[in-house]
């Protein structure tokens, strides 16, 4: 999806979220996207889990950085 359109489907679902008080299971590789929507977050790496929580203690994750957030050159 084009930027826009990804902007367009997080507010689709967050407003069908507060509307109708629902729990959603999004499944998505945007981890922004995912970061900015979640209030749980649950990391699956070739089929397997490797990390759940926060948005926050996801993205301080070590294994999650490494499959899909990208290592820094300091690491």
């Amino acid at each position: 999806m084009n930027p826009q359109e990804t902007l367009e489907l997080k507010r689709l679902i967050l407003s069908l979220r507060d509307a109708h008080e629902l729990s959603v299971l999004l499944i998505e590789h945007d981890m922004s996207m995912v970061m900015s929507l979640s209030d749980r977050i649950y990391v699956m790496q070739y089929g397997s889990p490797i990390a759940s929580g926060t948005p926050e203690e996801i993205s301080k994750n070590p294994e999650v950085i490494k499959a899909y957030l990208g290592e820094s050159d300091n690491a």
